[in-house]
């Protein structure tokens, strides 16, 4: 990252500006170009980003993104196409394959919400992913966030797809804060939206382009300025990189937390293909009351059946 200019009353009073006003006044004109050209260079190639990925390719790999890194779910992204290339072949298995299947991703309900929309696809659509964002966001488990991303990356529509990289980058480039909110806002989602550029076309490969360049150059700990194509237009950068004023950023801890203990028990419930009795899942975790308290969790959130005799099994309804 190279050194940021000097904090000026100007600087500071332009950052001010740019923070203060209304989306609805924001033009993105100056930054499309520069962005989209930036990710025709720069793009990864990535398998849901290939014409063969298909739309539901597209919504597998954003169920799968969510909170977690490209280089954790490439392999169980090809795993996963490689055995349900439709929505069809998933929603004929049983929900507790794919949480099977899910491996250790993490938040497997995202591998039951990602069946459940696969059954609606098949009973509702046909088998084929919808077009409309309002289809896609009736579907299970689909949010604005995943509605707006499927139209756009699968289907070349015109919406605004925030998710945490484009945020960061909408913060820093054009209202002049290092970070976005611990939560979306509507100021956010208006900003993205007066963004938006107006041609289709422009507007799918702008959120892209977005996305990408907040998760390899605008990063959250160590921005690459020097590799960024609006530098030179950045309110936070014109402002002289100001530190975060907002609420504490929260961190995610793992170690010692029913997250780790739910893990566990679902490792050894992926593993096993007979129905597992109490006593060896009580050996996964010493402490009693955490460890029911997790499984107790897994059967509420349907990631767990269990089974008369204190046995236990991934879902198969």
């Amino acid at each position: 990252m190279t050194s940021t200019p000097a904090t000026s009353p100007a600087m500071t009073s332009a950052a001010e500006t740019a923070s203060a006003a209304p989306a609805a006044e924001a033009d993105g004109t100056a930054l499309h170009g520069p962005v989209t050209d930036w990710f025709d260079e720069h793009a990864r190639d990535l398998p849901w980003r290939r014409p063969e990925a298909g739309a539901w390719g597209v919504m597998v790999s954003e169920f799968m993104l969510q909170q977690t890194p490209v280089t954790r779910v490439l392999p169980v992204y090809e795993q996963w196409l490689a055995r349900w290339p439709r929505p069809a072949d998933l929603a004929a298995e049983a929900p507790g394959e794919a949480v099977r299947a899910w491996g250790r991703l993490g938040y497997p309900r995202r591998a039951l919400r990602l069946h459940a929309a696969a059954s609606a696809i098949q009973e509702r659509h046909g088998g084929d992913v919808p077009r409309e964002h309002a289809q896609l966001l009736a579907l299970p488990g689909v949010g604005e966030y995943t509605a707006a991303a499927v139209a756009s990356f699968a289907y070349g529509q015109r919406h605004a797809v925030l998710d945490t990289n484009v945020r960061r980058v909408f913060a820093r480039a054009v209202t002049g804060r290092q970070y976005p909110p611990n939560a979306t806002t509507a100021a956010e989602r208006k900003l993205a939206r007066a963004l938006l550029p107006p041609d289709e076309q422009l507007a799918a490969r702008w959120a892209a382009a977005t996305m990408e360049l907040g998760a390899l150059v605008c990063t959250a700990r160590g921005p690459e300025c020097h590799q960024c194509p609006i530098a030179a237009q950045c309110a936070w950068r014109l402002a002289g990189s100001p530190a975060h004023e907002g609420p504490p950023r929260r961190t995610q801890s793992y170690a010692g937390t029913d997250r780790q203990v739910r893990g566990k028990l679902l490792a050894v419930l992926r593993e096993a293909v007979a129905p597992v009795p109490q006593q060896v899942l009580d050996t996964v975790w010493d402490e009693p009351v955490q460890r029911a308290r997790a499984l107790d969790g897994l059967v509420s959130d349907g990631l767990v059946e269990p089974l008369g005799g204190g046995r236990y099994r991934l879902p198969h309804t």
